[in-house]
């Protein structure tokens, strides 16, 4: 359970909690629900309930797992983020945000290897996996990768943000590692998906105005929550960033961020949940990680048939970092070697999705 609504809808069908899990959920207002319940085998994870509550659910042989106080994030959260979560009070500068706050919290942890935060940031880990299994359950996911330094205002950046576009007008759920750049890009054009075509031209003007988080995260977010502002209910989109790279902040557009501590974690799940195929922009050594990472079990078929990988720029992935060579290679003769394509411009990339995946 995580959320009261459906609390009370189990505690009006069941008559008890035996054996439920209640996540994140303020019971302050259920202690009466509380006392008159059986709750043996009961695990409540992060429940605000009243002192009387919490020592009679023990009592039943329950387990309670109480909110830590002071963090600035919640390990047992039921959801996973939204932009305005994460940057509540942006108002007073990115670092009295929720996002900076977490971040200054696991570089302090991390420095003096504080066993009880490493366990609470597994926790929290754990429950944003969770969360973000539920939030796709059916979807079509297809992963955007490309590096934090594509500048908006560039040609690079309108491209990647028109590929978002064209994947969600054509039903898929756009999926990127969550940050600046070829990501953020890709997240606004699935928010621009739903608006007339000349919506994302203005939004792309407007945002050129802040081209980087550096050297103000602040200038840079707000711009985001500009466009927002003036184009309300945009389309969704999923981001997947991390606290380990502190200097990289997630970016405004996605509607739903799965935001991790550990960023091993964060990176896997990115590319196991793209079920319906990646695209893989121009990028450097993360984005060629990225490539081998999704490469290795379409190679061993791990996670089942191969899923699409479409390389974009094919001057980058020939000359400059000659990835597709080497993906050819590894593919000839296996089955994931008709899931493979490369091409030269980033407007082909929505056909290439599509066909690989027929």
């Amino acid at each position: 359970m995580e959320s009261l609504a459906e609390f009370d809808e189990v505690v009006a069908a069941h008559a008890s909690l035996t054996r439920f899990r209640v996540q994140a959920v303020d019971l302050t207002g259920r202690t009466d629900v509380l006392l008159r319940l059986d709750t043996t085998g009961a695990v409540f994870l992060g429940c605000p309930m009243t002192p009387e509550a919490a020592v009679h659910v023990r009592s039943a042989g329950a387990l309670v797992f109480p909110p830590v106080p002071g963090l600035p994030f919640d390990p047992y959260r039921g959801f996973v983020y939204t932009p305005g979560e994460l940057f509540e009070s942006l108002g007073k500068g990115y670092e009295a945000t929720p996002d900076a706050l977490a971040y200054a919290w696991f570089q302090r942890t991390k420095a003096d290897g504080d066993v009880f935060a490493s366990t609470l940031r597994a926790i929290h880990d754990d429950a944003v996996s969770d969360a973000l299994d539920e939030l796709l359950a059916g979807a079509r996911v297809v992963g955007v990768m490309g590096g934090h330094a594509m500048g908006r205002g560039t040609a690079a950046y309108a491209g990647a943000a028109r590929l978002g576009r064209e994947l969600t007008r054509a039903g898929f759920t756009v999926a990127t590692g969550g940050g600046p750049g070829a990501m953020e890009a890709a997240n606004l054009g699935a928010y621009a998906a739903p608006f007339a075509d000349g919506m994302l031209d203005d939004a792309l003007r407007l945002l050129a105005r802040a081209p980087s988080f550096r050297p103000s995260v602040t200038d840079w977010a707000r711009a985001a929550f500009d466009v927002r502002e003036r184009w309300p209910g945009g389309g969704e989109s999923v981001g997947i960033p991390t606290w380990f790279y502190g200097h990289e902040p997630p970016n405004a557009f996605a509607a739903h961020i799965a935001k991790y501590f550990a960023n091993a974690t964060r990176e896997d799940g990115l590319l196991a949940r793209s079920r319906a195929g990646v695209v893989f922009l121009p990028g450097a050594a993360g984005t060629v990680q990225e490539i081998f990472d999704n490469a290795t079990p379409n190679y061993y078929e791990s996670r089942g048939e191969p899923t699409p990988m479409v390389l974009v720029d094919e001057a980058h992935w020939t000359r400059e970092l000659p990835v597709w060579p080497l993906l050819r290679s590894l593919a000839r003769g296996r089955a994931m070697e008709s899931r493979i394509a490369l091409v030269d411009r980033i407007e082909q990339a929505p056909d290439a999705i599509k066909r690989l995946g027929s």
